[in-house]
């Protein structure tokens, strides 16, 4: 089944490129506020994101097609994430995916605005998808604005700047990453599954397993940050230390933090199977996100 769930990576990411591309190459915009928009767009990366809405919904729902747009404008607001978080202000990061960063390939003022525009713009694509009724439109936007403002991703990115060059606890790491990592994912998830008409009691659990699968990825970034191969990774190893950013490693040792990872699956599982979605591409898709190497 895994072999099945990289064949589904493979396909739907590159038309998710695709479409992604479309979107932005028919907008009538200065030229180059379009050409920052789409370097990073075009940078590459794993769409994990959209993915995940789109196996969310695969496991309640048959037409893919439905979810399409929302995938897409997810992955826009993730990549306006990864360019204001390569901000002198912000990260400092010459590099990103083994490129140059948005700011260094054209300027600060231009990358601030390129980020700006995918996030808007993404809420524009939402409202026009002819795919989906007014009320389904109302939800995901709505689930749209939490997971990435003030309450969502932009808080744990608040959070973990002042927690930089401080010693915290466990507890304040987990908040930390399920608002700046998990907020993100617990969108592609639910949006997915609310499209494809999930039950509410189905959602609650999906909830549940997102916030472990959000854990998961952090606790795996993490690790990679200590082990990873830096041309796998695109971007050079050790920079959490350097920072000294708190991290699971940092708070529990290598080994710890392969433990801690460990405990999350296993409820992740727990939740999912409460979900009926124990033999769906999410389950594979924690697997994933576990072992990932870059």
């Amino acid at each position: 089944m895994h072999a099945t769930l990289e064949e589904f990576i493979k396909e739907h990411s590159a038309r998710i490129h695709q479409v992604m591309s479309n979107y932005l190459q028919r907008l009538s915009i200065p030229d180059r506020l379009k050409e920052s928009m789409l370097y990073s767009i075009e940078a590459g990366g794993k769409r994990m994101r959209p993915i995940l809405v789109l196996a969310s919904f695969k496991s309640y729902g048959e037409e893919i097609e439905k979810a399409l747009s929302t995938a897409i404008a997810l992955e826009m607001i993730h990549t306006y994430s990864l360019i204001h978080d390569d901000l002198p202000s912000m990260d400092n990061d010459d590099l990103r995916r083994g490129k140059p960063t948005n700011h260094i390939k054209f300027d600060e003022a231009t990358a601030i605005l390129a980020g700006d525009a995918l996030l808007t713009y993404s809420f524009e694509i939402i409202a026009k998808d002819p795919l989906l009724t007014d009320t389904q439109k109302v939800k995901i936007l709505q689930l749209l604005a939490e997971s990435s403002g003030p309450k969502g991703m932009v808080a744990g990115q608040f959070l973990d700047m002042k927690a930089e060059n401080k010693a915290i606890t466990l507890e304040e790491l987990e908040k930390i990453h399920t608002l700046k990592t998990g907020a993100l994912l617990r969108f592609a998830v639910l949006s997915g599954a609310q499209i494809a008409n999930a039950s509410e009691n189905q959602l609650k659990h999906l909830d549940e397993f997102v916030y472990y699968l959000g854990l998961v990825f952090q606790v795996q970034d993490d690790i990679l940050d200590i082990i990873g191969d830096p041309n796998k990774l695109g971007k050079p190893t050790g920079s959490d230390v350097e920072n000294e950013k708190s991290t699971y490693p940092a708070l529990l040792g290598l080994e710890g933090a392969i433990a801690k990872k460990e405990e999350y699956i296993d409820w992740a599982i727990g939740a999912l199977e409460k979900a009926e979605a124990s033999n769906s591409y999410l389950l594979y898709f924690l697997d994933y996100v576990s072992q990932r190497d870059h």
